[in-house]
């Protein structure tokens, strides 16, 4: 049986014609719905992050957190809505983009070095299937410089520490260059240094005028490390300047009553507005 001739609709509006977004922002969600199995977890999420700003996504468990990450990068489908990247879907802007994962959702058995891993951060350049040149090499080398992994370029990945292969991953997402970078908890389970050596690096990229959004779990360091704080529990609950959002009460409707989150993220605030408190 022949199929009905669709009828012919007009294109939707770009993000950046939309009066509340902006083509301006990194990263614009309008009115996202995310399900598994056809139940939502994301509902309804509508924002634009702040360009050239570090930003972190915090909730807890089950709330949402690196499923938005992941839609945004177009790594899963939406149910509903939509979400540009400088005000062009992600597709069309990939080059721009930075990632790096969870470290428990990486094969560390695979046989490459650390090295080879951050020449991966470079193939939209070297283009596939093409050999990696000594300038590539070199760009690879100044990055595992930069979290100061040099010295094991050529160790095996399983062979490093936990915090050594997170390093490694943050090197790979500085070769790639981009303007807008997605972690998802690059923090978690790392040692002091390391935990040091990626915030220096996530304020240089700062200053660089480079925008980064990061799953955060560390109540504790939200004030110290980011500029803008998105509270997430399946919906937006609260965001915007760290200052202005990071605040008790909008705390209390994000965790829903979890008082040991809550009493951490009270001594956190408590430090902060202590006289002296840097």
């Amino acid at each position: 049986m022949p199929l009905k001739q669709a009828h012919r609709t007009a294109a939707p509006e770009p993000l950046s014609r939309l009066p509340e977004h902006s083509a301006e922002s990194p990263l614009s969600v309008h009115d996202v719905t995310v399900a598994y199995h056809r139940k939502p977890v994301l509902w309804d999420i509508d924002f634009d992050a702040p360009a050239g700003k570090l930003t972190a996504i915090v909730g807890p468990n089950g709330a949402g957190k690196s499923t938005l990450i992941k839609a945004a990068m177009g790594l899963i489908p939406l149910a509903a809505g939509r979400i540009e990247i400088f005000g062009k879907p992600i597709r069309a802007q990939r080059r721009l983009v930075g990632y790096v994962p969870q470290r428990g959702s990486v094969d560390w058995d695979f046989p490459v070095s650390a090295l080879d891993v951050v020449c991966m951060g470079r193939y939209r350049a070297i283009g596939w299937c093409r050999p990696v040149t000594k300038r590539h090499r070199d760009a690879a080398m100044a990055c595992l410089e930069r979290v100061g992994m040099a010295g094991f370029a050529h160790r095996q990945i399983s062979r490093l520490s936990g915090g050594q292969q997170q390093r490694v991953f943050l090197a790979r997402a500085l070769a790639q260059e981009a303007m807008l970078y997605f972690m998802d908890e690059p923090f978690a389970g790392v040692d002091a240094a390391t935990e040091r050596a990626i915030v220096e690096v996530l304020r240089t990229l700062r200053d660089e005028g480079r925008t980064v959004i990061c799953v955060h779990h560390d109540l504790h360091t939200i004030e110290d490390y980011f500029d803008h704080v998105l509270l997430l529990n399946m919906r937006i609950v609260a965001q915007g300047p760290v200052a202005a959002t990071f605040t008790r009460e909008n705390l209390q409707k994000t965790y829903g009553g979890r008082l040991t989150l809550l009493d951490e993220a009270s001594e956190a605030l408590a430090r902060t507005a202590a006289p002296g408190a840097s």
